[in-house]
């Protein structure tokens, strides 16, 4: 496997491991601890960042060029990277909102950087072996991560959930920055 396709998935593992501290817990938080939390502003906070990101990917995808990659999958990370801390700081439900929409911002940036990078570096006779390689790694460290983060969540508090999941997305971005642009320029 090459050092692109290595970092790449790398990085993603200890991202979405990350995220997935927060994944079981994040609508609790919301109606818990948040003024005008709701399940229902969950849900509208999940909607923010679903379209945002839907719309942005297509806009950003077309806009750029493939020599962009390298800076959009950083500045796409390191945004996602700053939403949990920003939970660390909201009370009021407008604050999630707009975490959503930075969120929902940097995956419009990474994810389709990511993943053209990632389909330009996949070796004939091994590309469904590395998908799937990609693909156990983040489902298991997810899977891990979700109950260790409802564990946390319940027994020592929800701050501690979002500086792990914090701390796991900065990892994730410094591992991107071991890239450097013209090993990602090869397989334009």
């Amino acid at each position: 496997m090459n050092k692109v396709l290595k970092y790449l998935i790398l990085s993603d593992i200890v991202l979405f491991t990350g995220f997935g501290f927060i994944a079981p817990i994040i609508s609790i938080f919301i109606s818990d601890k948040i003024i005008g939390g709701s399940i229902f502003t969950a849900g509208v906070a999940s909607t923010i960042f679903l379209i945002t990101h839907a719309i942005l990917q297509i806009c950003f995808s077309y806009w750029f060029k493939p020599k962009d990659r390298l800076w959009m999958l950083i500045l796409g990370t390191a945004l996602i990277a700053i939403v949990p801390f920003g939970y660390l700081f909201s009370t009021n439900i407008w604050h999630i909102f707009i975490l959503e929409f930075i969120y929902g911002a940097g995956a419009g940036f990474a994810y389709p950087a990511w993943s053209s990078l990632f389909t330009a570096n996949l070796e004939k006779g091994k590309r469904g072996f590395q998908y799937a390689i990609y693909s156990s790694g983040v489902g298991i460290g997810s899977a891990i991560t979700g109950t260790v983060g409802a564990w946390v969540a319940e027994n020592v508090g929800f701050q501690w959930v979002f500086i792990f999941t914090g701390i796991f997305a900065v990892a994730g971005l410094i591992l991107l920055l071991f890239l450097n642009k013209k090993e990602t320029l090869k397989k334009i």
